[in-house]
């Protein structure tokens, strides 16, 4: 396989703009490393490439499954793997893009080698879960598992189920399997590394005109056919940013000034986020700071 170009950043910061460059340049592939870019339903939510961007180049991994799937990190390795093989057939240069860190990391450093949990414990824990209010569930995890409950945000359901399953399933807890070492798809030493950065008060401005972009060209429509879907407040893609503010403004609880500022606020949060994981796992890659 020729060598992958990895390319990551906060959002809005220019990483399509970027990918797009560089697939022309060197006869690439284009792979998604977004983990709200993978819902087939929420193109203008998540800010995919639009139809145009991707006749310029061959794309993978965007708008794949259904926002009603669980998806997780796991899977986007398998997929992110027949996405190498597919590149790598047609002597194409992967270029994977996007500002999920989990997924770099997952991709750089492989995933711990957890079991398959037991389809009956799943249940019962997840039915636990519609019943039992977090701070419940995160107590019982505390009281059998304390080194997993400590890294745990007491209203973050998701991963306390998800600990406890795995608790149940293997007798061993989340933390012991996530210290094994999983098998890297790319070696950082062997690709080019790349994170695009703006000033600060750049990306926020542009994040706050993306998001009025998004609203003027369809992600009222959007947000209206998820409603239609009654999507699982517990599922990846319910937490899309702006997505429940919009529907708040199309239920009549809010206007669409509180709306717009909440997605605008939601976005400005996670980019913080964003540089903040950059700064910490991503310091040896290549900047690329624009205005």
């Amino acid at each position: 396989m020729t060598t992958p170009i990895l390319i990551a950043g906060p959002t809005a910061a220019g990483k399509t703009a970027l990918a797009l460059e560089m697939a022309a340049r060197h006869g690439g592939a284009i792979i998604n490393a977004d983990s709200m870019q993978v819902y087939g339903e929420l193109r203008i939510l998540t800010a995919r490439p639009t139809p145009d961007e991707e006749k310029v180049a061959p794309h993978h991994l965007f708008g794949h499954v259904s926002v009603t799937d669980a998806y997780s990190v796991g899977r986007w390795v398998a997929d992110v793997e027949a996405a190498l093989a597919a590149c790598r057939d047609a002597g194409l240069r992967p270029i994977i893009v996007g500002g999920t860190g989990l997924y770099f990391k997952a991709l750089l450093e492989g995933l711990a080698p957890v079991p398959p949990v037991d389809a009956d414990i799943r249940t019962r824990w997840r039915r636990e879960a519609e019943k039992q209010a977090p701070g419940v569930l995160h107590g019982i995890l505390a009281s059998r598992d304390p080194e997993m409950a400590a890294r745990l945000k007491r209203a973050d359901l998701q991963r306390i189920v998800r600990a406890l399953e795995v608790l149940d399933s293997t007798g061993v807890s989340l933390a012991e399997w996530q210290r094994m070492r999983g098998t890297p798809l790319v070696l950082e030493a062997e690709a080019e590394c790349y994170v695009i950065l703006r000033d600060r008060d750049a990306v926020r401005a542009r994040c706050d005109a993306r998001f009025d972009a998004m609203v003027a060209t369809g992600a009222l429509e959007e947000a209206r056919a998820l409603a239609a879907v009654d999507l699982d407040p517990e599922l990846p893609a319910a937490r899309a940013h702006g997505l429940r503010a919009l529907q708040s403004y199309l239920r009549g609880e809010i206007d669409i000034e509180s709306a717009i500022a909440t997605g605008k606020l939601e976005t400005r949060q996670y980019v913080k986020r964003q540089e903040t994981w950059l700064k910490k796992y991503m310091i040896a890659w290549k900047y690329i700071v624009t205005q």
